[in-house]
């Protein structure tokens, strides 16, 4: 019987992955402000830790929670695009990306044109 133990996660990893989600730094300056040794060491370090499982689990996690936060605010300014830019290009690129997220997405249409002769040659003889 295999039995997987979630593994939890220290305060410095968890420090780790919030700040890199938080602040969108580099690994090196996430691994300072969590409080891995400083330089090369630090960052080397954290660059292991961001590799195991539960880490990554966590930092998928966390990841998904601040995109569905910033979804809102990305429909928001695009809304506000839509109806308020000064541009009617950008007022129509904006109303086109909501129809499309919308569902109301224009119908792929393909052209094929084909040259060249075709001949049909059966022969019942």
């Amino acid at each position: 019987m295999n039995i997987t133990v979630a593994k939890k996660l220290t305060a410095k990893q968890t420090a780790l992955v919030d700040t890199l989600v938080a602040k969108g730094c580099s690994i090196g300056q996430a691994a300072q402000d969590a409080g891995y040794a400083s330089g090369e060491s630090g960052r080397v370090t954290a660059t292991k830790t961001l590799k195991l499982a539960h880490v990554q689990s966590y930092l998928m996690k966390r990841m998904n929670e601040e995109f569905g936060i910033s979804a809102t605010l990305a429909a928001g300014t695009v809304r506000r695009l839509a109806t308020g830019a000064k541009s009617e290009y950008v007022q129509l690129e904006a109303a086109k990306d909501l129809l499309d997220r919308a569902g109301y997405k224009p119908i792929d249409r393909s052209q094929v044109q084909v040259a060249g002769d075709i001949r049909v040659t059966i022969d019942l003889g």
